[in-house]
């Protein structure tokens, strides 16, 4: 009886030996990253409306990203056109990466205490775009909006709009 109980106990220790050395596993890894170049956007060109006519009735310009106008309401664009220039942007990061663009809602231009609403920006490229080599260009218009009678004068913007950049 002895020997069973010797026995039994070198097969239940060796047991606990072998089991408690297959409980556990490890493997291995490495960590990297990859640094890109940060992106950023710079102004090439203001947006400018040019010369606008209003008759007394509310109207709006459409200035698209091409740089061309239409108009809607009481608003004529005059033969001598003035300025008329899109915004443009050029934007730069590490090659072949795409990104997020982000317009304003809205900007108001002044002239004195006279003021005009800009907004409906877009965009070309429109909602995201692509650094073929590292740069892109984006242009950007705006729909700005008269109101019945719109003073006479030269309308500014107390501060820029901003166009927003992020790699997606």
């Amino acid at each position: 009886m002895k020997k069973l109980i010797i026995s039994t106990g070198i097969c239940f220790s060796a047991l606990f030996i072998a089991s408690s050395a297959f409980a556990q596993a490890s493997a291995t890894a490495d960590a990297s990253a990859t640094i890109v170049t940060p992106i950023s956007i710079v102004k090439n060109t203001d947006m400018d409306f040019g010369n606008v006519a209003t008759n007394g009735t509310v109207g709006t310009v459409v200035l698209t990203p091409a740089g061309t106008r239409t108009f809607t309401g009481g608003v004529t664009l005059p033969a001598t056109t003035g300025t008329v220039t899109a915004a443009s942007f050029t934007v730069s990061g590490s090659g072949s990466f795409t990104y997020a663009i982000t317009l304003p809602s809205s900007v108001t231009i002044t002239s004195g205490s006279d003021n005009m609403i800009v907004n409906t920006f877009t965009s070309t490229p429109s909602t995201a775009g692509i650094l073929t080599a590292g740069e892109q260009i984006i242009t950007v218009g705006a729909t700005l909006n008269l109101v019945a009678s719109q003073a006479e004068g030269a309308y500014t913007s107390a501060t820029p709009f901003t166009v927003t950049v992020n790699y997606n």
